[in-house]
């Protein structure tokens, strides 16, 4: 048992795996070798001697992984690497000045870099080697003095910062991340809101530090509420929504009976069927009404049975009835209607199955319904069934 418990917990320490695009890996390499160089190439034309002076030191190595590699840490922002190098620089030489000791006076410098750093809010990882250099550094080093802070550090830390910047900028990234006033909330209606106050007490609560700007991770919540609502409208669909039970009619019905369903069963649209339930077309209320047409509709009807004979009769619906039908299928999400309904004035738009054939029918008000019962409990319900014919 001891073994299979050492076991999980060294399965604690595999590492998560990459997201990033290989695109963006290489470009992350990229700008630090571009980085890099301009660093040790600029700092080399300045300071010329390197004995006396390095034109690179190590934390830049680090410095550089920050600024290209995770942009968007608070790690990695401008006054993070500068603010924190030089007072790490000069912390560590402080330390060096005062304590003998090597090991002390590295403990020491780090220490109270970390602590200067959370005061100054300039944290930036490489810094607690700048302040190692600085004590370990060996004689040239230590001959500089206060030197240190402005060559190699701060000259260094503020090539590669503008390099980074440029960097960015060229390839299209933003940097820096700077921190921005919080946005108005885009909470869909429906969804539990989050303030960017409850986003602070949450994080103040936390015993560690984020590497992840506020700014970013709001937005990031923000974006995942939003996507989270999207997909719950994507799996509701039309056949959770539709009316099942349709009264329907077909080519031959007249239009005297169509218009007597419509009456009997308060429905506005009627689909029109062929031999094998496919949708052929639709005819409403407005295509009958010539059919009604009140005192003067029914004496026009009378006038033209009379002109056109005996054999006259009522019209039947294939001459009424609009062919050109929207149809869905009922796989299609309940978003996708939306602009169906608002933007090509449908009312009623038959739902067909995997055949073609007639499933159900959608109207305006079925819709609402469902966007409302999704909204409120994100679970879709079936839409009562109309009168069967």
């Amino acid at each position: 048992m001891s073994r299979i418990a050492l076991l999980r917990w060294l399965q604690g320490f595999l590492p998560a795996p990459v997201t990033l695009r290989w695109t963006e890996r290489l470009r992350a390499g990229l700008g630090a070798l571009i980085g890099i160089a301009l660093t040790g190439g600029l700092a080399h034309l300045l300071i010329g001697d390197a004995s006396a002076t390095p034109f690179l030191i190590a934390p830049m190595g680090a410095s550089a992984v920050l600024l290209f590699a995770v942009p968007a840490s608070p790690l990695a922002q401008p006054w993070s690497i500068i603010g924190g190098n030089i007072v790490s620089a000069i912390v560590g030489v402080t330390c060096a000045m005062f304590v003998h000791d090597p090991v002390d006076a590295a403990a020491l410098a780090v220490c109270l870099a970390i602590c200067a750093m959370f005061a100054l809010r300039c944290v930036h990882p490489p810094s607690g080697a700048v302040a190692l250099t600085a004590v370990l550094g060996g004689p040239s080093i230590h001959a500089l003095g206060y030197g240190f802070v402005i060559a190699p550090v701060a000259l260094q830390s503020a090539v590669l910062l503008l390099s980074a910047i440029a960097f960015h900028a060229l390839t299209g990234h933003r940097y820096p991340h700077g921190h921005a006033a919080p946005k108005p909330a885009t909470t869909p209606p429906g969804a539990t809101s989050f303030t960017r106050g409850d986003l602070e007490a949450v994080l103040s609560r936390r015993s560690e530090m984020l590497d992840v700007d506020a700014d970013d991770l709001e937005a990031l919540l923000r974006e995942t509420q939003l996507q989270a609502y999207a997909r719950r409208f994507t799996e509701y669909t039309c056949a959770d929504i539709m009316s099942r039970a349709i009264v329907s009619v077909t080519p031959d019905t007249s239009a005297q009976a169509a218009l007597a369903l419509l009456d009997r069963h308060r429905v506005k649209a009627l689909p029109v069927l062929d031999a094998t339930r496919r949708v052929c077309g639709i005819v409403t209320r407005a295509d009958l009404a010539p059919v009604r047409g009140g005192i003067a509709g029914r004496a026009k009807q009378a006038i033209e049975r009379l002109m056109r004979g005996p054999s006259a009769t009522t019209p039947l619906v294939a001459a009424l009835m609009t062919t050109d039908v929207c149809t869905v299928k009922t796989s299609t999400a309940i978003a996708d209607l939306v602009p169906m309904f608002a933007h090509f004035g449908h009312h009623h738009i038959p739902v067909v199955g995997p055949h073609d054939q007639l499933a159900g029918m959608i109207t305006e008000a079925d819709l609402i319904a469902g966007l409302y019962r999704q909204a409120l409990s994100g679970e879709p319900e079936a839409a009562a069934p109309l009168e069967t014919r």
